[in-house]
């Protein structure tokens, strides 16, 4: 694979023992889809599909009107959600994907109170009638956070991948958002290198971390 800007990633040619290795746009790694485009889009979209699939499977539980709503959230958070979040920790949460996410977590919310599409009813009356509150993004920028904490207090080739410079020059047009961009604004930090320093310290990673799931909705 060439991962690669360009629309069309160049021709590669390697051979292992005079037989060519099949050139590919993308594949699984460790449950987690890898695109020559960079981007994560292909596997957010594949993890919606997914934790949807799950939910369907189990929806004589998740939409039981005779069983406690608090009860069939938990089920849902036990076992439909982390489908969902697996492999979240290096997604980039753009305005657009956090869109999507956000619509998959009430599209749970509505199955399990059996609301149709026809009923018209705005997210905020089934925020209330669930009794929750929107909660999926604040999971998925805790979990980067944790993780990008161990990165950086390890100092090691995850570290040196994370803070590395590339040599060369970058190419036209406006700059991909990185992960660290949208975490440094959910934790209140003003830059990326600012986030770094606070971070490598655990005690105050925790206080910045509980502080984003407080407040935080970046």
């Amino acid at each position: 694979m060439v991962v690669s800007r360009k629309e069309t990633p160049p021709n590669i040619n390697i051979y292992i023992n005079d037989t060519k290795l099949q050139q590919r746009d993308q594949f699984k790694y460790l449950g987690a889809l890898i695109s020559s485009d960079g981007r994560d889009t292909t596997e957010i979209t594949s993890r919606i599909a997914q934790s949807k699939t799950m939910f369907k499977r189990m929806k004589n539980i998740l939409t039981n009107p005779h069983m406690l709503i608090e009860r069939r959230k938990r089920v849902l958070e036990c076992y439909i959600e982390p489908i969902l979040m697996y492999g979240c920790e290096t997604w980039i949460v753009s305005k657009q994907t956090r869109g999507r996410l956000e619509a998959t977590e009430m599209w749970f919310l509505r199955r399990m109170m059996r609301i149709p599409w026809t009923a018209k009813k705005p997210n905020d009356t089934v925020l209330s009638e669930t009794k929750t509150k929107r909660a999926l993004i604040n999971k998925i920028r805790k979990r980067q956070a944790t993780f990008f904490g161990h990165i950086m207090g390890r100092e090691r080739q995850e570290h040196l991948a994370t803070t590395g410079m590339f040599m060369g020059r970058r190419g036209r047009g406006r700059l991909r958002e990185k992960t660290t961009d949208g975490l440094a604004s959910w934790l209140g930090m003003g830059s990326t290198v600012e986030m770094i320093k606070m971070t490598r310290k655990h005690d105050v990673r925790r206080g910045m971390i509980a502080k984003a799931m407080r407040h935080g909705t970046g």
